[in-house]
């Protein structure tokens, strides 16, 4: 089974998520960007992949591997220390990659792979 969620970011050529099978592959997240503050610009990408996830019935605990788009160096320990306030059940494995962005206030997107295992029936 391949089932491919309405977008989140008003781009109809981009997923939010894409369920096939029992993984769940992330598209990119952002969040937060009325605020060029990277601890705000992390939770709120956090929870903006959270809503994603709960619409096919999944949460964070769920995420095996993340990748973690900065756009400065400096900002990385301030943003990677909001993962403990998310992550409480062990962090899964993660990617930080620092870059640009499209839109000039992004300071962060993240996005991952989720393993939910579907029930036996």
């Amino acid at each position: 089974m391949i089932l491919k969620m309405p977008t989140h970011c008003g781009d109809n050529t981009c997923s939010s998520c894409v369920v096939a099978g029992d993984f769940i592959f992330l598209a990119h997240h952002g969040g937060g960007q009325d605020q060029e503050d990277i601890v705000h610009q992390t939770r709120a990408t956090l929870e903006s992949m959270a809503r994603t996830l709960s619409s096919v019935g999944a949460t964070l605990d769920d995420i095996v591997q993340l990748n973690y788009y900065i756009k400065n160096t400096a900002d990385f320990r301030k943003g990677a220390d909001i993962f403990r306030e998310y992550f409480r059940n062990g962090a899964p494995a993660r990617m930080t990659v620092v870059t640009e962005f499209i839109g000039p206030t992004c300071l962060c997107q993240m996005d991952g792979i989720a393993y939910k295992p579907h029930s036996a029936e």
